[in-house]
């Protein structure tokens, strides 16, 4: 699909150790700020138990999961749109990402000192926020000149234009994100071409200490307080203890440490399916032969566009989709009793395919 999600925070909240654990990767990580001055660049497998319930089912020999690229990008600093810490060359990266993971430092270290002095998330996102909004507001004001010269020579749309940016600029003027300000589709495509980094979508991720990682802590809780009323989602992990299952290889191992520490599941798993929803993604599976495989797409494609995920040739050459509910195969147990139970459709090209769909292209080229 090509659509990236980035990691930002301030320097030395934990990033990058969440970056190597999704991504399986080993950037480097050091107690020194602004100690990185390049992106790193991954990608991750989307953790998903339907793929493996399927393959009770219908086996395969391999099973091939949906994937999404992940970017860490370097710590940025209070005053990076003027210099500050590493400067505000990497908010580039920010601005080709999709959607962002905001790293929240709610641990206490002192022999890791906070680059602000003391422990405070939500002044942490304050400052990122600012950051951002300063460079929007660049960009809005350079565009803003442009239409103001096409209003000078009438051309037809450039009022309206100039209107709508003049919007986005008081909002951003008033300390509010983009994605915070109602538009609707006619008044985005104005800014569309802007890749406003405000507008991205943003998840929150509250790095506390181990004893922390169930229920959180005093600083994740100022985060959830802060967040109540603007719409965000956030979860809790325990870099530390991430760390350490990631080091583990055998899932049956990593299962026991998790009941150790009073865990369910991988605090990472949770973060790149809520980065991946973020991202307004969903997987469509294909079975039989040698792989069982999900595919991602973005939610609202029509099958057509389903297929070219797998090969442009389908798209080309599509004739229709047979699909078989998630729910349906779970519940009935076989491709065959889904057919005889008339849980097998046939659908066209305005088919929109929905998450957990298991589909069977037929094409012709």
């Amino acid at each position: 699909m090509g659509l990236k999600c980035g990691i930002i925070g301030l320097t030395n909240t934990g990033k990058t150790t969440l970056f190597n654990c999704i991504s399986n990767t080993k950037a480097a990580i050091t107690d020194f700020a602004y100690s990185t001055n390049k992106s790193n660049i991954g990608v991750c497998n989307v953790p998903d138990p339907r793929l493996e319930h399927i393959n009770t089912f219908i086996k395969a020999e391999r099973l091939i999961y949906a994937t999404m690229d992940i970017v860490d990008i370097p710590g940025l600093a209070k005053g990076a749109n003027h210099g500050e810490g590493i400067g505000n060359g990497f908010l580039g990266d920010v601005r080709l990402c999709d959607a962002l993971i905001h790293v929240l430092r709610c641990f206490e270290n002192p022999n890791l000192p906070h680059v602000e002095g003391s422990i405070d998330p939500v002044r942490d996102i304050e400052i990122i926020d600012f950051e951002l909004q300063v460079k929007d507001l660049e960009q809005i004001e350079r565009k803003m000149l442009k239409v103001e010269k096409a209003m000078k020579v009438g051309e037809r749309t450039a009022k309206r234009d100039y209107e709508v940016l003049h919007k986005c600029k008081t909002h951003i003027e008033n300390f509010e994100n983009i994605r915070t300000l109602e538009l609707t589709e006619e008044e985005h495509e104005v800014i569309a071409d802007l890749l406003l980094l405000t507008e991205k979508p943003q998840l929150y991720v509250c790095n506390v200490n181990d004893e922390d990682a169930v229920n959180g802590n005093k600083y994740s809780a100022q985060v959830a307080e802060y967040l109540k009323d603007k719409n965000g989602e956030m979860l809790i992990i325990a870099g530390k203890i991430e760390s350490e299952i990631a080091e583990l290889e055998d899932e049956e191992e990593r299962m026991v440490f998790l009941e150790d520490v009073g865990l369910h599941e991988a605090g990472v798993r949770k973060v790149i399916r809520s980065a991946y929803k973020l991202l307004n993604l969903i997987s469509f599976f294909t079975v039989g032969g040698k792989e069982n495989r999900a595919w991602t797409i973005t939610r609202g494609m029509l099958a057509p566009q389903a297929a070219g995920a797998i090969h442009s040739d389908l798209e080309r050459g599509f004739i229709r989709a047979e699909v078989i509910k998630y729910d349906d195969l779970v519940s009935l147990g076989s491709e065959l009793k889904c057919k005889e139970a008339g849980k097998l459709s046939v659908e066209g090209k305005t088919y929109e395919v929905k998450d957990g769909d298991i589909l069977h292209i037929r094409f012709n080229v």
